[in-house]
């Protein structure tokens, strides 16, 4: 069934809803893990095949290596790094990060000059808390401002609920993330830079004659996992950030909160599994298809028409007949000129309680600035539904009032 288009002209909000099938129990959604904090969704499509407190906040850990290497992968791509590029390791990289620190480290000794592309493997591989100080200090000049850059990159990448304080994860009283952007700093990480995300899947690496394995434990199980990232702290338990590949289907998934390494592993693996055998895609859009129309004021014509940069599609549990709802939300009327391409909104399905995909939305052609009696046609519309809506507006508190007292006056009443 193809989307019913509406307009919405009071709110300038425009709505697009989708029907598929009616709703009834499915088997898949059944799934249940012992992490307080959980998301997995598929990376081609964006669709959540499962979450579980995936947008409540919780401390990282190491987890938060993956921004530190988001941003040294970023400066590598600007030009501003290489490979070879060399950091000093600092006293305060080596005692507070190095063993005597009592966390993870690449052994790096006090003072020595270490090449980029060693540092990034005592990062990624060891989960080195001194390579990770001497990156901070040695790209921003102390940890501190390093903690303020991965909190500004962080919201230039959308994780608009995250905050980051140093490099390592180590436990800062407003060093927070989500689940949710956890998987989306993961997914950038893949998408952006693949060459150098292929680090991720390195199982051991060598340092100052210290071998030390890989800590995902998805890469030593038969599953497809080529990355990315534990972390543990006592106060927010055993988290995993990890990625697989079957037959050409990634999943990535997050989990934190867990007991011990044991259940980090266990639940991670299931979680992984049960998302590759129990889905089936379903297109909703084709490439190039119109999935709204947005209003134009101003315009040589009244509307544009939304589309996505690519087929919109999901994950729908195997036999199961989840009804999906989409809504396509501008703020409008969009102002004349439009240019092709242009981002107008977010197309957002939702499957049962689940928001399963959330995508930008843009302008399928240009509209060009109308002639003068087009503009005053279309100001003098705009007026009248401005007066319509605060008319509409100024009710509403009036009626919730009105409910209010009659609420009031049936609970005393009884």
């Amino acid at each position: 069934m193809r989307a019913r288009l509406v307009r919405a002209i009071l709110s300038g909000v425009l709505l697009t809803v989708v029907g598929l099938t009616e709703t009834r129990p499915a088997a898949a959604q059944s799934f249940q893990t012992a992490a307080p904090h959980a998301i997995l969704i598929d990376a081609d499509s964006g669709s959540v095949l499962f979450e579980k407190g995936a947008d409540d906040l919780f401390s990282p850990a190491s987890m938060a290596k993956l921004m530190t290497t988001e941003i040294v992968f970023n400066e590598i791509r600007q030009g501003r790094l290489t490979m070879d590029s060399e950091f000093q390791i600092t006293e305060d990289a080596w005692r507070r990060g190095g063993a005597g620190g009592g966390g993870s480290s690449m052994f790096a000794q006090l003072n020595s000059r270490i090449k980029l592309s060693d540092l990034l493997r005592g990062l990624i591989v060891q989960s080195g808390n001194d390579a990770a100080i001497a990156i901070g200090e040695g790209i921003a000049g102390s940890e501190e401002n390093f903690g303020r850059m991965m909190t500004n990159r962080a919201k230039e990448l959308g994780l608009t609920r995250s905050t980051f304080r140093n490099a390592t994860g180590y436990s800062a009283p407003d060093q927070k993330v989500t689940a949710r952007d956890l998987a989306k700093l993961a997914l950038h990480l893949i998408e952006t830079y693949p060459d150098l995300y292929k680090i991720f899947a390195e199982r051991e690496f060598t340092w100052n004659k210290i071998k030390q394995q890989n800590r995902n434990p998805l890469l030593a199980l038969d599953i497809g996992a080529d990355g990315l990232k534990t972390g543990y702290l006592e106060e927010s338990g055993y988290g995993l950030t990890g990625s697989a590949v079957q037959n050409g289907q990634r999943l990535i998934m997050v989990l934190s909160g867990l007991k011990n390494a044991r259940e980090r592993a266990s639940e991670s693996r299931k979680l992984v599994e049960w998302g590759f055998r129990a889905f089936e895609p379903r297109q909703i859009f084709a490439t190039g298809e119109t999935v709204a129309e947005a209003s134009v004021y101003g315009g040589t014509q009244g509307g544009v028409p939304l589309v996505a940069k690519k087929a919109v599609r999901v994950l729908l549990p195997r036999g199961s007949g989840d009804r999906i709802t989409a809504k396509a939300i501008y703020q409008g009327p969009l102002v004349a000129p439009v240019e092709q391409g242009q981002e107008i909104g977010r197309l957002r399905i939702t499957r049962g309680d689940i928001q399963a995909l959330d995508l930008p939305l843009y302008a399928g052609e240009a509209v060009a600035s109308g002639t003068i009696p087009q503009r005053a046609l279309d100001a003098a519309w705009e007026v009248g539904t401005g007066l319509m809506r605060r008319a509409f507006d100024k009710a509403l508190p009036d009626k919730a009032a009105a409910d209010k007292a009659a609420a009031d006056k049936a609970g005393a009443k009884s």
